[in-house]
């Protein structure tokens, strides 16, 4: 199988491997050390109080847990958050850590009114639990009808998992006036930075520790884990990829929404969105 060719140790790096052997780089996952059960239900329980709580902190949740009869100590959930990639609102999630030599853009969505498809896009990446591990999700979401556009999984915090839900979406669906994102490393990276320029996209972040510039994805995490993740202990990554596939479907096509005036994401994208310009 051409997965197993894949070499970490090579001087290549594995994106330009999986490019030479024709992979998708989501696909080349790598074998993580092994984490005790205790470990990832406490993980998990973190992550449901985190929704819950956006506020709490390393010692708050930590006094939460031990409420529910947990023996834990700060240090270690502190440490399990950077891990699952969250931390409380005031300060910036570890999943959007930022990198000194990026330039960060500024934010260009305060007060402006979006009111039609393709006007803004918008991505974040969230913690997946799983019940022998965890992966990362990444989404490209129209900011106007709330509709998934592309999305792909991860169980490494990398940038080309993100590139490659873009470029899906761009192929897909035309391109957007504006991208806006957090500030974090994969957003900010050459590579992600600069297919946006290329394509002639406006660039807007979030402002550092602002996790409400980027609002409407923050809801869609709330929806998907309380709606289908956690009621799913998902074995494998395929299982954990055929559970987004159902919920995004379903987000997509069935569930309303009372922002939408009870209308579908995708009736709100298809029946407003402007027509894509044809080739001379």
């Amino acid at each position: 199988e051409r997965k197993a060719m894949i070499d970490r140790t090579h001087r290549l790096p594995v994106v330009r491997q999986c490019r030479l052997l024709k992979l998708a780089r989501s696909t080349a996952y790598y074998h993580p050390t092994p984490v005790s059960e205790t470990t990832l239900a406490l993980m998990r329980r973190i992550d449901e109080l985190h929704l819950q709580y956006p506020f709490a902190g390393a010692r708050m949740l930590r006094d939460l847990l031990r409420h529910e009869g947990h023996t834990v100590g700060r240090r270690q959930v502190a440490t399990l958050m950077r891990r699952m990639g969250i931390t409380a609102i005031y300060r910036k999630p570890r999943t959007s850590q930022r990198h000194p030599a990026h330039q960060i853009y500024p934010y260009l969505l305060r007060q402006l009114t979006i009111t039609r498809p393709n006007h803004v896009w918008a991505s974040d990446i969230t913690y997946i639990p799983m019940r022998r591990g965890f992966v990362y999700l990444c989404v490209i979401l129209d900011w106007a009808s709330r509709r998934v556009l592309a999305w792909r999984l991860s169980n490494t915090l990398t940038t080309d998992f993100c590139l490659e839900a873009l470029q899906e979406a761009l192929s897909r669906y035309g391109k957007p006036e504006i991208f806006n994102t957090d500030q974090g490393c994969q957003f900010t990276s050459q590579d992600f930075t600069g297919l946006l320029n290329e394509e002639g996209i406006q660039i807007s972040m979030d402002g550092t520790g602002r996790w409400r510039d980027n609002v409407f994805v923050e809801r869609l995490w709330r929806s998907l884990k309380y709606e289908e993740v956690y009621l799913h202990a998902y074995e494998t990554i395929h299982e954990a990829h055929q559970g987004v596939t159902r919920y995004v479907t379903f987000y997509n096509q069935l569930r309303p929404h009372r922002a939408l005036d009870g209308r579908t994401p995708d009736r709100v994208y298809w029946d407003t969105r402007p027509a894509r310009p044809t080739a001379a």
